[in-house]
């Protein structure tokens, strides 16, 4: 239910808080001493099959390190938890980390996943007067601020010929848009799976684009900048696992909403209509990647949405050379 969302947001935003006022974090951990790896999840995509599978946890059992999974209902908590060293890896859509790197945070890219593609859209419930994204005009649309959903906002008005002025984003949670949305306090609603396909379960709501539709973006597994520094084994073997886990995934479509809907206790019925659309991968970050993810950030800080320009490739990791 969506309504057990902002529990867990609290309790995410909790254990990071607590975790920053002991003052530990991953920095203060050297390579030996390394016993646990504790990584930032989100309800649905690759780290879940991951989870489900334990393929980390068996990976790094041999050299005594165990593994922490932390919940978070969307990117930007998940950001700043890595910044604080509440957690050493997680991974977020495209727009997360850069309102973290504008913001000073403490990130790395470690690698690419495929986007959030067709499970993310921009939708109005089947009775609303708007028929295409050009009546959003004068419109207040319910999107998580600094959310791959954000960015897709941007770019659909954007390709609408719509200025960002012209409408009235709602800075909402996942949770709390949804409230808003039931309630009509809110035209549009922007948001990805699995809250996307709950709402397409309850509301068959009409489509007016998805991410798949307007966006070449990637989604993105990210670590702590000093985790990643003192620890690249660790974060290659995640990465390696996550291979491994998407190898899985495409090999066993008919298991994937099952072990999706066992980890999250998000509704089975809504669990298949994100495995269904969702594409399994994992990549290095290449130098196209890079001048993607920086167009992005180039629209942002042009439309004030961040508060500095900058440059995606000074946060991206380079592994050690073997």
């Amino acid at each position: 239910m969506l309504t057990l969302t902002r529990r867990i947001f609290g309790a995410g935003l909790l254990a990071a808080g607590l975790f920053a006022a002991s003052g530990l974090s991953a920095t203060g951990v050297t390579a030996a001493e390394l016993t646990e790896f504790k990584i930032g999840y989100q309800k649905t995509g690759l780290p879940v099959i991951a989870r489900q599978q334990q393929i980390i946890e068996k990976a790094l059992e041999p050299k005594g390190i165990t593994v922490s999974w932390v919940e978070f209902t969307a990117g930007p908590p998940l950001v700043e938890a890595l910044n604080v060293g509440s957690i050493d890896v997680g991974w977020t859509g495209d727009a997360p980390p850069i309102f973290g790197q504008a913001a000073g945070s403490a990130i790395t890219y470690v690698a690419a996943l495929p986007s959030n593609g067709a499970g993310e859209a921009i939708f109005v419930k089947p009775e609303s007067p708007v028929q295409s994204l050009a009546d959003l005009k004068g419109k207040k649309i319910g999107v998580g601020k600094g959310t791959s959903a954000h960015n897709l906002v941007v770019a659909a008005l954007e390709k609408a010929g719509i200025d960002f002025k012209d409408v009235t984003p709602v800075y909402l949670s996942p949770a709390d848009a949804a409230a808003a949305f039931a309630s009509d306090k809110i035209d549009a609603w922007a948001v990805w799976d699995p809250f996307f396909a709950i709402a397409e379960t309850r509301y068959k709501p009409r489509i007016l684009t998805t991410s798949a539709e307007t966006l070449n973006v990637k989604t993105y597994f990210l670590a702590n900048r000093d985790f990643a520094k003192d620890h690249p084994e660790t974060v290659n073997t995640a990465i390696s696992a996550l291979k491994e886990a998407a190898a899985w995934a495409d090999a066993n479509r008919d298991k994937v909403a099952e072990a999706l809907h066992e980890v999250t206790g998000v509704p089975l019925e809504a669990q298949t209509i994100a495995a269904n659309r969702t594409k399994f991968g994992i990549e290095p970050i290449t130098p196209e990647i890079v001048a993607s993810q920086q167009q992005t950030a180039d629209r942002f800080f042009k439309l004030g949405l961040i508060p500095r320009q900058i440059n995606v490739s000074d946060a991206v990791w380079t592994p050690p050379s073997n």
